[in-house]
């Protein structure tokens, strides 16, 4: 008896390692040790839409600055992220204001997705524990379907999240995302697969709320530099007023 329960053990820690590691690949496929992007954002509500466009720079896991370059009512804003410390800059108002954690769930500018999916304030492979949880298809590409659920001292802002990354390739190609009650609160979908960079991944994201008809969020790349050659230093408040569109 003690070696069958063992052997489920190591059955289990195997495919919990395989689960954390499928995660890994799929993250190292969207980021690399620094990065700058350009996207282009598109806020879809029933009675209005609106466009945004953005460049990011980014060191992983600790650092991010997004600025604002179009529509100009917005242009010049940005979200500073060090560490586990967020800050918007305002230009409007020339103020530098500081977010709590309260407000990680909070709509950015808008959006459907909040300040934690901008500036990744939780890590899912550190903050999460990972089991697969069978294969799936998704738009013909077979894929992991992995359940990610909070460690007990993780201060992350989702009770779980469910992420569906192809076999081939490690693409994200879904992640829905459940309260602390177990109700589904959104998804994601990864779609338009091309060449950017030099790697093959999804570069439209599409967020959208599973209680709000008519309503989502698309995030699309326009073009991203991996392993781009940028320091700490560059990711500071004082740089945050500097930097133009």
């Amino acid at each position: 008896m003690r070696i069958f329960i063992l052997l489920l053990s190591l059955i289990y820690m195997a495919g919990a390692t395989d689960a954390r590691e499928i995660v890994r690949k799929s993250e190292d496929l969207l980021r690399s040790k620094s990065s700058i992007s350009v996207l282009r954002m598109e806020i879809v509500k029933p009675d209005w839409k609106r466009e945004m466009h953005m460049k990011v720079w980014a060191i992983e896991p600790a650092y991010a600055m997004v600025l604002v370059t179009a529509p100009a009512r917005d242009r010049g804003t940005v979200t500073l992220k060090r560490d586990k410390e967020v800050w918007n800059y305002l230009p409007s108002v020339r103020r530098t204001i500081k977010i709590p954690p309260s407000m990680m769930l909070q709509s950015w500018m808008g959006s459907d997705f909040t300040n934690d999916d901008l500036v990744r304030e939780s890590s899912i492979l550190e903050d999460y524990t990972h089991a697969l949880d069978g294969n799936e298809e998704i738009d013909g590409r077979l894929c992991h379907r992995i359940i990610m659920t909070p460690r007990p001292d993780a201060g992350v802002v989702w009770g779980k999240v469910v992420m569906w990354i192809t076999q081939k390739g490690y693409m994200q190609l879904k992640v829905r995302f459940f309260d602390e009650d177990g109700i589904a609160v959104k998804e994601m979908r990864g779609t338009q697969i091309k060449s950017l960079g030099g790697r093959v991944l999804p570069t439209l994201w599409e967020m959208t709320p599973t209680d709000k008809p008519g309503q989502k969020t698309v995030i699309e790349y326009l073009d991203i530099q991996f392993d781009a050659p940028l320091k700490p230093s560059f990711f500071s408040r004082k740089n945050m007023k500097r930097i133009h569109p």
